[in-house]
């Protein structure tokens, strides 16, 4: 463990040496990855620094009180080496913990994807709510939240909506909210006040860079076509919206919520390279035993992973048996009881 600790020291020291370079050369890629490997191993090493000035507070102690006859001073030692002691234990476990390899998707943005399924127009209405609810939880953890591409349904709902929430643990936060939503409660449509279940599926993706994921222009076909709103009609005048084929791999993305066909195009490419990056983990996973794929999964799209009961005020996480009577406070994005309990035990990834 030291070893590599000292290692770490090694390259910390020399990526702040190098930092101030790095920012102003101009490349963004290269800064962002030296920013985001600075506060990745810089607690480790403030760990470990401690961890060593501990240790040589400890001996200079053990020594003095070795030399030492006044009783008064005696105590004071004792119980300075006591501490010390108890400090280095704690900083071992801190640091063996610290080393835990990191989920190598901490820190990125994430790519969120909400489609309103089971239910008809209930459930593009529960994909809305869905998206106003992680809205809520981004602004109550000063994330950034841009959005991507969405269409509208005929009642003011998503049919799909797709947006980008930016924050340095989005990632470790939300990316246990992948599967499918369950909604019970009395739809706006339903006259006679019957309890429905309608769903919404929520896929979250790490969002890739350029460097992570290698496209060819020669891979894609890129088609343009007018907007459309709720019931087709047309919303623009220009051939703005994008959609984009990648031959290879048949994945399909549409674009068309800016009124620019350039920004429809870099949005539509950020949503495929994620996809592509996701895929090809998914390839990776699949080729493992069966045995280690059965400890990694996390539950795919197709599971129905929590359910949300309007009559009840009650929310229920089936993966790891969480109930909470708090709707109205989830709804309104009030998510870290969830999240908090999902990271301990389906895992956080938080560890550098």
């Amino acid at each position: 463990m030291f070893d590599r600790l000292t290692e770490l020291e090694t390259e910390l020291e020399k990526l702040e040496a190098r930092l101030s370079e790095i920012y102003a050369s101009g490349d963004q890629n290269a800064a962002r990855e030296a920013g985001r490997r600075f506060n990745e191993i810089k607690p480790i090493v403030d760990a470990y620094r401690e961890y060593r000035a501990t240790e040589a507070d400890l001996a200079d102690a053990r020594e003095l009180l070795a030399s030492e006859d006044d009783a008064e001073m005696r105590e004071y030692l004792e119980a300075e080496i006591d501490a010390k002691d108890a400090r280095l234990t704690e900083l071992d476990v801190q640091l063996r913990e610290l080393l835990i390899p990191r989920d190598p998707d901490a820190g990125r943005n994430v790519i969120v994807e909400i489609r309103g399924g089971e239910g008809g127009e209930e459930g593009n209405l529960w994909a809305a709510d869905l998206f106003h609810m992680y809205e809520g939880y981004a602004e109550l953890h000063r994330w950034k939240l841009e959005l991507l591409d969405r269409q509208l349904s005929d009642m003011g709902g998503f049919r799909d909506i797709t947006f980008v929430v930016k924050g340095d643990d989005a990632w470790s936060r939300l990316k246990h909210e992948a599967g499918v939503h369950r909604v019970q409660r009395v739809p706006v449509t339903e006259s006679q006040g019957r309890v429905h279940t309608s769903a919404a599926s929520v896929a979250v993706l790490p969002e890739a860079e350029e460097v992570d994921v290698d496209v060819s222009e020669n891979d894609l076909q890129v088609d343009v076509y007018r907007s459309s709103g709720p019931g087709g009609q047309s919303v623009n005048t220009t051939d703005s919206a994008v959609r984009i084929t990648h031959k290879p791999t048949g994945l399909v993305v549409t674009c068309q919520d800016e009124k620019s066909q350039l920004q429809n195009k870099e949005k539509a490419m950020r949503i495929l390279r994620s996809r592509l990056l996701e895929a090809e983990r998914e390839r990776q996973e699949a080729e493992m035993s069966s045995a280690r794929r059965d400890q990694v999964k996390s539950g795919g799209r197709s599971d129905k992973i929590r359910t949300y009961n309007y009559k009840e005020n009650r929310v229920t996480d089936h993966r790891i048996g969480l109930t909470l009577h708090s709707l109205d406070h989830v709804l309104a994005g009030q998510l870290d009881a969830l999240t908090d309990a999902l990271g301990d035990q389906l895992g956080g990834g938080a560890a550098a």
